[in-house]
């Protein structure tokens, strides 16, 4: 697809994120099929893994920057993981409003029933894929991910990202 007034580079780039658009639907529409009798859904997955990958207990604002997302939508989705018993906030001693959020046993078991679904479906997805054509994808979308935050947070303009 020829997109105009475009360099040739930035044709590709425009070709690659509407790529992601329609991909990011897809698997989402899939996480959901995947974790539905887990009582999950995709966002709720997302921020579990979150906090499984954090390694430790962290902010609603921490999960969001790492996971892309607004603050406002991960605070709303952990209010009702914690309504649910799922997580729970725990006092943090560096920001007295701004609490940890911990995994309970009831998200770790729902956390660990959703990666075991996972794992089978994601071997299937990958099945024929080359392992290095993967890696030169991630090294990409790394590299253009790394762009847009270091571009003033973000917020530079168009004109300004080097």
């Amino acid at each position: 697809m020829a997109v105009e007034n475009h360099s040739p580079e930035g044709a590709a780039l425009t070709e690659l994120v509407l790529e992601v658009f329609r991909l990011n639907g897809r698997l989402l529409a899939a996480g959901d099929r995947l974790v539905a009798e887990t009582g999950l859904t995709s966002a709720r997955w997302q921020v579990l893994g979150a906090i499984h990958f954090a390694g430790e207990p962290q902010t609603v604002s921490w999960l969001a920057r790492s996971l892309g997302l607004t603050r406002q939508a991960v605070q709303r989705i952990v209010n009702e993981l914690e309504g649910e018993g799922v997580v729970a906030f725990q006092p943090n001693p560096a920001h007295r409003r701004a609490q940890l959020i911990t995994m309970t046993r009831q998200g770790q078991d729902a956390y660990a029933n959703a990666d075991r679904r996972q794992k089978p479906w994601i071997n299937a997805l990958a099945n024929g894929l080359d392992r290095e054509e993967v890696a030169r994808a991630l090294e990409l979308l790394n590299t253009v991910r790394y762009r847009l935050e270091t571009a003033n947070g973000g917020e530079k303009r168009h004109d300004e990202i080097k």
